[in-house]
């Protein structure tokens, strides 16, 4: 459990100053004061910068600001555990995950895992992949299982496959019998495109700067899953991932054409939680179960690339 100087120095350090966590916390801005000052001595170096318009963490602070949310969870997650022993509800896990995986990949894991372990309950997060990652570091979900092009500190990385971006169109598409098509052949049609806050997008907006071209998509939305069934019914073209189309291409009637285009490449899926947390073994078990979804996936698309 926390003891009273994290857990006022974890307040601080997300409310930004001493009168917003005495607000939060209902404890006068002086204990809150006197605690941070203690554990500045306890750790020998200062943990916040100190200005009229707030205070942010010193490099001293974000480390033990990583420590101090790890114990929060681990005692939360204690707890829990401690409660589903007498018949409370338990076993909460939170998810965050990216758009295109929310189709049907972690809707499915948690409705298997849920036959399996049933007293289980999920809250899941979906939005941005970076997002996505954001709440893992900050605390607010347990699990990751977005897209991502580079690694980020205070994460660890429990699985990863490969997810190239793929073109995805009609089963009647001028393209759709090819083995593969380039980034310069799809421009010749209407592109459906997510926003520039997607990795999908940012991929794509960097493969045509280094071609030095520029295309206006005929459709950008924040949201990939409304920009299916406009490709189904015309010839535009939706770049996506496989792992968040297997699913839905024979339903659809798309079908999805890998790009020749080497930057088109380089993006991988992973399972992110927050480096040196010990995880409850409900939650291992449920990164288990994701694990094996997207190896199956891996092996489908594998599948289809020696068709």
């Amino acid at each position: 459990m926390l003891n009273s100087g994290l857990k006022y120095f974890l307040e601080v350090a997300q409310a930004g100053s001493l009168s917003a966590a005495s607000a939060t916390l209902h404890v006068a801005i002086s204990a809150i004061s006197r605690q941070i000052s203690r554990l500045e001595q306890e750790v020998g170096a200062p943990l916040f910068d100190r200005a009229s318009r707030g205070m942010s963490l010193t490099p001293a602070g974000h480390v033990l600001l990583a420590h101090a949310r790890r114990t929060a969870l681990e005692s939360e997650a204690t707890l829990n555990a401690i409660a589903s022993l007498h018949g409370s509800p338990g076993n909460l896990i939170r998810v965050s995950c990216a758009q295109g995986l929310s189709n049907d990949v972690i809707p499915t894991a948690i409705a298997h895992f849920r036959k399996r372990y049933p007293d289980t309950r999920f809250f899941m997060w979906v939005g941005s992949a970076k997002t996505a990652t954001d709440r893992v570091m900050e605390g607010e979900s347990d699990i990751a299982v977005t897209f991502s092009v580079e690694p980020e500190p205070g994460i660890a990385v429990r699985h990863a496959i490969q997810s190239s971006v793929m073109a995805v169109m009609a089963k009647g598409h001028p393209l759709a019998g090819r083995k593969a098509v380039s980034m310069a052949e799809i421009e010749q049609y209407p592109l459906a495109l997510t926003d520039k806050g997607s990795i999908t997008r940012k991929m794509f907006d960097h493969s045509r700067g280094m071609a030095g071209v520029f295309v206006e998509p005929a459709v950008t939305t924040n949201y990939a899953g409304s920009l299916q069934a406009m490709v189904r019914e015309s010839d535009s073209i939706l770049l996506a991932g496989y792992v968040s189309m297997a699913d839905r291409l024979a339903r659809m009637d798309l079908v999805a054409v890998p790009l020749t285009d080497a930057e088109m490449h380089f993006r991988s899926v992973q399972i992110q939680v927050m480096t040196g947390r010990q995880l409850p073994e409900r939650m291992e078990a449920f990164i288990d179960m994701v694990t094996e979804a997207l190896n199956n996936i891996e092996r489908r698309e594998a599948a289809l690339d020696q068709d």
